[in-house]
């Protein structure tokens, strides 16, 4: 394989997959609050249309977010482009994490820890559940815009 260049600043992996989570996070962070509410406080959920809307915008946010990566990647002779973009559009599960502890803490009263140990545990598997889905969907959205750039190039 060809030897990567140096790369510019703004094209560091660990910036482009915690930048990359940011948008599709920001996208579904408010109904996430409400499911978080009726799951650990009991509480009834009815909008399960809506939820399936900010279902579908979240998926298309992390394939778009995830497509623009990789293109800012290749544009920098990167080639490299399986896991990044897998962990690019994954990386919203580290904010769902870190959003369900801040949760926890606000909006929780438990008593021992135990009980935070448990929703710990609870949530990071949860969250471990919506990085794969997450990121499996980025990598196949890129997979395909890679597989589409590629059969444009005509060789002659």
């Amino acid at each position: 394989p060809r030897q990567v260049p140096e790369q510019p600043w703004f094209v560091n992996a660990y910036l482009n997959i915690l930048v990359g989570g940011i948008l599709p996070f920001g996208a579904v962070f408010v109904e996430v609050f409400y499911v978080l509410s009726s799951i650990w406080l009991h509480q009834f959920y009815y909008l399960f249309g809506f939820l399936f809307l900010v279902l579908v915008i979240l998926l298309l946010t992390c394939a778009e977010i995830t497509v623009v990566m990789c293109y800012f990647q290749l544009c920098c002779e990167d080639y490299n482009w399986w896991w990044r973009s897998f962990f690019t559009s994954g990386c919203c599960s580290l904010y769902l994490f870190v959003y369900s502890l801040y949760y926890a803490s606000a909006k929780l009263q438990m008593a021992r820890a135990v009980a935070f140990m448990m929703y710990c545990g609870y949530m990071l598997i949860v969250s471990s559940a919506f990085f794969l889905i997450t990121g499996s969907f980025g990598f196949l959205a890129c997979m395909i815009f890679i597989r589409q750039i590629y059969a444009a190039i005509k060789i002659d």
